[in-house]
């Protein structure tokens, strides 16, 4: 499992704290079962990954001198 930083409202994270607790389950396991019944019809076959969160490859070698601007066409390529 990854740990992850999600922002809501006051009353919402309240009102899911409270649902959990009536559940007997923690917030991180009432979010988890949440958003695996949220996503159960999604094609698992074809994952929406972004290459930002892969983390697969390191780069090696001289950077752009424009990546801070271009960042996310150097990420996601050309989307015109």
């Amino acid at each position: 499992m990854k740990r992850t930083t999600i922002m809501l409202p006051d009353d919402l994270k309240m009102r899911a704290i409270k649902h959990a607790k009536t559940m007997g389950v923690s917030f991180g396991g009432f979010v988890r079962e949440s958003l695996t019944r949220a996503l159960q019809n999604q094609n698992p076959d074809t994952p929406a990954e972004d290459p930002f969160f892969a983390d697969e490859i390191v780069f090696d070698g001289e950077s752009p001198v424009d990546l801070a601007g271009k960042h996310d066409d150097y990420l996601y390529g050309d989307r015109t």
